[in-house]
């Protein structure tokens, strides 16, 4: 039995968001601002106890509905009238729906939750709702406190005024009132409509119950560890938890003598109590003067007090001291070691974490003293579902990988799990780390996608499965999962993507965009993708909706020659070799056509994508206007700043040779030499860049024309993100 997805509505960004969870790990990604931690959020408050849920929980799109209903109760004087089912409510309420999949072996866990007797096994939902528990309540108190009027003299005009301090509407009786009136209501779903989320009727009758509880046991590890260091306040104190206490809580659990004590245990429980003796005789002999003195006072009036010292000694409390847990040297010589607050930040938050996991692991199988054979209340959950919220907080990156690698194999380090399918472990994990991404498999991501409507209205999120983003296992897949998990992992984090294509962009690029206020201030993730190869990740880039710029060669090559290189001319019947231009945007291969491609032509449907390529240039000669053809990312750089490199001296290597290619007498023969220079077999573009770097800043340089009409065309689409996230504010 295992969680197979989950459906969120009306929570916060996750208007209705399904969430494909994975057989061991699922990874929630996504830039900022995606809806990943409102995803963990709702499952810890509609899977754990003691959390309360807020107003904010509500998708900001539905406050204005919730007030509608209070309009309607307030204008429709009759109460008969009114429709106080949760029919009104339905569409706005958070719920959060969980789908088992249910082996037939497994039915005696699952016989409170089978909905009929036609069910024959596979898919089981059950549908957790934050609802209006007393509707009739809810309405006459609301009522109730809306017409309750206040007066106020005014002197000037000589009379009262009449207003309503508390509250204006519905929303604001409930930003005060909601946990009142609200409760989490279970309800069981049928599994032949487990496709879309389902309504629920009138008959669907709430179950008593907490069902999920002997179903699947919930442990978190929040984003917000607290953990300090050796210039702050003591950690126990301030309402943290450090490594001693999980010691000693892990111990009170799972090993304390006293509890269900085993032959073993009286032993040590017999040479306690003899330490204890000792130590009683001890305090008594060293404290006879000192209390004789006090015995003399005839305090507290009334004979001479008996004052007796007496011990208290027992293992949990001798974890509770500043040095509990210590970090020593373990060189063979020396022995040196130091209290647990003066190691790293990160070394701490990561044996944490994982001890955290294992007492997580050992509560669920109840492991030692936990287990009571005489209890007859006790439950094994056959699901056990661990949320970790960024796990790279105080981690540095290596640290996080190995987190990450460790964490499942932790929870399943037991001789009633491993690889046996009794019991499930499903961990789900919400992080903003590329590393943390890079060493889970591609299959196992699940990328939240901004969903940016209309200016002036609410946005929110979906869920890519990105187990379904390629389809076939075929070669095309196989290269673009490959590149992904060895290079760009970061992807899945970025606001905006441009694929480049060597490595000269690569090295240049960030420097072009120096030049946009608006780039700078985002993060923009650079792929450095040959032209043959970016249309591999278009299943990829298109499911994500990511704003995406491919900068890519024109690639020129006569036609039927079997891709024999050419310099880029007009009128010659020449065709692109380069497979996103053919296969992609434009999916034009005639190179004249190409080059006469429009603006608004070089996007995709969506206006999400767009390719740059290199386009004819005008360049002034002799007051006139030549017009010339680059082939390439390095010619198209050094034509539009011939000034610049004509200054350069001491060049070496590729970059020596372009330079002296701009001396040539006319910038057609300019371009017909750096196009010789460029396709031999011998230049290494990667040296051109190096090389730029020793003689001119970089950012002097005039960007391509090409590149810069991408660069502008993403800084607009940024620009319009950012506004369409600022939503105004809703009244209350």
């Amino acid at each position: 039995m295992r969680i197979d997805f989950l459906h969120i509505q009306n929570f916060r960004k996750l208007k209705n968001c399904r969430i494909d969870v994975a057989a061991k790990e699922t990874l929630l990604v996504g830039a900022n601002n995606s809806g990943k931690t409102s995803a963990m959020d709702a499952l810890i408050l509609f899977l754990t106890k003691n959390r309360s849920f807020d107003l904010k929980d509500f998708t900001l799109s539905n406050w204005s509905s919730i007030n509608k209903i209070g309009e309607t109760w307030l204008k429709e004087k009759d109460p008969d009238k009114i429709d106080l089912t949760s029919k009104p409510w339905e569409s706005e309420i958070p719920t959060l729906d969980i789908w088992l999949n249910v082996e037939n072996t497994e039915l005696q866990h699952v016989s409170h939750i089978i909905p009929s007797l036609d069910w024959k096994g596979g898919l089981l939902g059950v549908r957790l709702r934050f609802e209006p528990i007393d509707m009739e309540s809810l309405y006459a108190d609301f009522i109730r406190n809306t017409q309750s009027a206040n007066k106020i003299y005014d002197s000037k005009k000589g009379k009262s005024t009449t207003f309503n301090l508390w509250p204006k509407n519905l929303l604001a009786f409930l930003d005060k009132k909601l946990n009142t009136y609200f409760r989490v209501q279970t309800y069981l779903l049928d599994p032949a409509q487990s496709e879309y989320p389902q309504l629920l009727t009138e008959s669907d009758i709430a179950v008593q119950n907490e069902v999920l509880n002997k179903l699947i046991n919930v442990d978190i590890i929040n984003a917000q560890r607290g953990f300090t260091d050796v210039n702050s306040d003591n950690v126990e104190g301030s309402g943290t938890k450090n490594l001693s206490s999980q010691l000693r809580t892990y111990y009170e659990k799972h090993l304390n003598p006293s509890v269900n004590p085993t032959k073993e245990d009286v032993d040590a429980l017999v040479q306690l109590h003899q330490a204890k003796e000792t130590f009683n005789t001890n305090l008594e002999s060293s404290f006879k003067d000192a209390l004789g003195e006090l015995e003399d006072l005839n305090y507290p009036g009334f004979g001479n007090p008996q004052i007796k010292l007496s011990s208290e000694i027992n293992a949990p409390s001798s974890l509770q001291h500043d040095s509990a847990v210590q970090y020593t040297l373990n060189d063979g010589v020396s022995d040196l070691s130091l209290p647990e607050k003066y190691n790293g930040l990160g070394y701490q938050n990561l044996i944490s974490m994982i001890f955290k996991l294992i007492g997580f692991r050992d509560r669920w199988m109840k492991k030692g003293k936990s287990f009571d054979p005489n209890d007859s209340e006790i439950i094994f959950q056959p699901i056990h579902l661990v949320l970790v919220e960024e796990p790279e907080a105080h981690l540095h990156a290596q640290v996080q990988q190995v987190f990450i690698r460790k964490a499942y194999n932790v929870l399943r380090k037991h001789k009633n799990l491993g690889n046996d399918k009794t019991f499930t472990t499903q961990l789900i994990i919400s992080t903003h780390s590329n590393h943390v991404a890079h060493e889970i498999d591609f299959t196992a991501l699940r990328y939240f996608k901004r969903n940016i409507s209309e200016e002036g209205k609410i946005n929110t999120s979906s869920v890519v499965n990105l187990s379904k983003t390629f389809g076939n296992d075929n070669e095309t897949t196989r290269f673009a999962k490959r590149y992904l998990k060895t290079t760009h992992s970061n992807l899945f984090f970025s606001d905006a993507a441009i694929l480049v294509e060597g490595p000269a962009e690569r090295m240049l690029l960030p420097y072009f965009i120096t030049h946009h206020t608006q780039l700078r201030s985002c993060y923009v993730s650079i792929l450095e993708i040959g032209g043959s190869h970016a249309h591999t990740l278009r299943p990829l880039i298109e499911s994500l909706g990511l704003i995406t710029l491919v900068i890519t060669d024109l690639d020129s090559i006569i036609k039927d020659s079997r891709g024999k290189k050419t310099q880029p001319a007009l009128g010659k019947g020449y065709e692109t070799g380069n497979s996103s231009l053919k296969d992609w945007i434009p999916a034009e291969r005639d190179l004249d056509k190409l080059l006469a491609t429009t603006y608004k032509n070089k996007v995709n449907k969506d206006n999400s994508i767009r390719i740059a390529f290199q386009t004819p240039l005008e360049i002034e000669e002799d007051k006139k206007q030549v017009k010339v053809y680059p082939y390439t990312f390095e010619d198209s750089l050094v034509l539009e700043n011939a000034s610049i490199f004509k200054s350069l001296t001491d060049a070496k290597g590729l970059l020596k040779k372009m330079v002296d290619a701009t001396n040539e007498v006319s910038v057609q023969e300019s371009a017909d030499k750096m196009y010789k220079i460029i396709t031999d077999p011998s230049s290494k573009k990667a040296e051109f860049a190096l090389e730029l770097f020793y003689f001119k800043e970089p950012d002097i340089l005039k960007t391509p024309k090409y590149i810069e009409e991408g660069l502008l065309w993403v800084e607009e689409k940024l620009k319009m993100e950012k506004t369409s996230l600022q939503t105004k504010k809703v009244k209350k």
